[in-house]
């Protein structure tokens, strides 16, 4: 065992990161339906014990007490996401809501006052549903509708937010809502899944160019979920599986939104087999190329692991990724049974890895990594405090490897937990727990757990003890 003090750079951002969606609740300020509000009407079956987004964690009610919290786990930084159905209860557009302005302004606020930077994102699955209704992120009328909304919030909080972000994970309602069937309108159709991919780039870049006629000091830039892909083995079949995958769930989103440009063997590989977006101009691809991030959230959970295909594809079926590869179960992977996914924490630093090689080494941070539990007051002491020893070697083992990322060069700024506060998770409501704080969903009350405690300990001294010899 070699324990040595893992010390991070001066003013690294510790936080966490939640959206307004899952944490709110309605409130009073008037807000527009969501698609979740509206799926729930329609398939509340489709929701864990039946559990809506109605109340969440209550925190438009609680924000000040859930502030001092935030002080009480370390946090000096924090990622929200400003609900667009709120901020237009109009079905998304015309004008601003004085009230959600107000509420935004008190909280954001609240948080500077408190030392704890706002990092503000702008688009965290909540479409309000109206604007779903009238092709979502397939309408171009949507797409200036999004960039009138960030538009809005540039002007009403830019005095207040630190760094902004125009979307989290835009890849995820593209799967959901036109490959996988868990975001709604839950459609199976690859091509019309790749213009709203399209047209949420081009949301992205505008918004910037929006962004950049104020002239403030923050940056701006969005935040994806990436998973380093890994080939079963070194066989030509399965490296160019890899490859593929790569393309489809990494290079799709990061390419052009860092880049400003697509990849080319994805956009020959949708050509080939007549899948690319109709609806695209050169004007379009000019404001791509121009309008790409000044900094970048990287989400982290799991690794992906490929293989080719074994078994031959139906061709009168719809056309997915899965056409050219197929999952790979590694023998001996350690789980997160709760969830269902790998647990790799090497896995962070070859991210991080490939950023610094690929993409300028642009500054970025970790803007979720976390742990699902599911039935955690089994955990709970005789104080009732939740002693999850798990979520705190969780951390502790992606830490080490972020820390050897900084150390091989990559420029990472920060460190965001996926979460907070216990939050409702889309479809999955309160099945597993993610929090440093525990929710009570009967009482609201709020408990913090050991790993809340830990995470004090790890921003007061800006790092924590390791046995750096189990990095490899």
């Amino acid at each position: 065992m070699i324990k040595q003090q893992l010390t991070f750079p001066k003013d690294f951002w510790w936080g966490s990161a939640w959206s307004a969606e899952q944490a709110e609740g309605f409130g009073e300020t008037g807000k527009a339906e969501t698609v979740w509000e509206r799926w729930y009407k329609e398939q509340p079956y489709r929701f864990y014990q039946g559990v809506s987004s109605a109340i969440t964690t209550d925190h438009i009610h609680r924000y000040k007490e859930d502030v001092q919290l935030m002080k009480q786990t370390g946090h000096n930084s924090f990622r929200v996401s400003i609900s667009w159905a709120r901020m237009f209860p109009n079905d998304g557009i015309g004008e601003a809501n004085p009230k959600a302005i107000a509420f935004y302004r008190d909280l954001f606020q609240e948080m500077n006052a408190n030392g704890i930077k706002i990092f503000a994102n702008l688009y965290h699955f909540d479409m309000p549903a109206a604007l779903q209704d009238i092709g979502g992120w397939e309408s171009r009328v949507v797409v200036d509708a999004y960039v009138h909304f960030a538009d809005t919030c540039f002007r009403e909080f830019g005095d207040l937010v630190f760094h902004w972000f125009t979307f989290n994970e835009p890849l995820g309602p593209i799967l959901g809502s036109y490959l996988e069937d868990f975001h709604y309108p839950n459609l199976i159709d690859f091509k019309r899944g790749a213009q709203a991919a399209f047209f949420t780039v081009l949301a992205h870049a505008k918004a910037i160019a929006a962004f950049k006629q104020y002239g403030y000091a923050s940056k701006i830039g969005t935040i994806l979920n990436l998973s380093p892909t890994f080939p079963r083995s070194q066989h030509p079949a399965d490296v160019e599986a890899a490859e593929i995958a790569d393309l489809f769930y990494t290079r799709s989103f990061l390419d052009p939104m860092v880049k400003g440009t697509f990849p080319e063997k994805l956009v020959a590989l949708l050509k080939e087999y007549d899948q690319m977006p109709e609806d695209y101009t050169l004007e379009d691809l000019s404001e791509i190329k121009n309008n790409t991030c000044q900094i970048l959230g990287l989400n982290y959970y799991e690794p992906r692991r490929v293989k080719a295909r074994l078994t031959a594809i139906n061709p009168s079926g719809p056309f997915l990724p899965d056409w050219f590869f197929e999952h790979h179960t590694m023998p001996g992977r350690r789980m997160n049974e709760y969830r269902g996914w790998e647990i790799y924490e090497k896995g962070i630093h070859d991210l991080c890895m490939d950023i610094k090689e690929n993409y300028g080494n642009i500054e970025a941070f970790i803007s979720e990594n976390g742990m699902g539990v599911a039935d955690e007051e089994r955990f709970m002491d005789e104080a009732g405090q939740v002693n999850d020893t798990y979520r705190i070697e969780y951390i502790q083992d992606h830490l080490a490897y972020l820390w050897k990322a900084i150390k091989d060069g990559c420029n990472i700024k920060g460190y965001h937990l996926w979460t907070f506060i216990d939050c409702w998770s889309w479809i999955n409501a309160y099945k597993n727990r993610y929090g440093l704080v525990a929710l009570d969903l009967e009482t609201q009350e709020r408990r913090i757990k050991k790993s809340g405690e830990f995470y004090k300990q790890l921003s007061d001294n800006n790092g924590f003890s390791y046995d750096i010899s189990r990095l490899v």
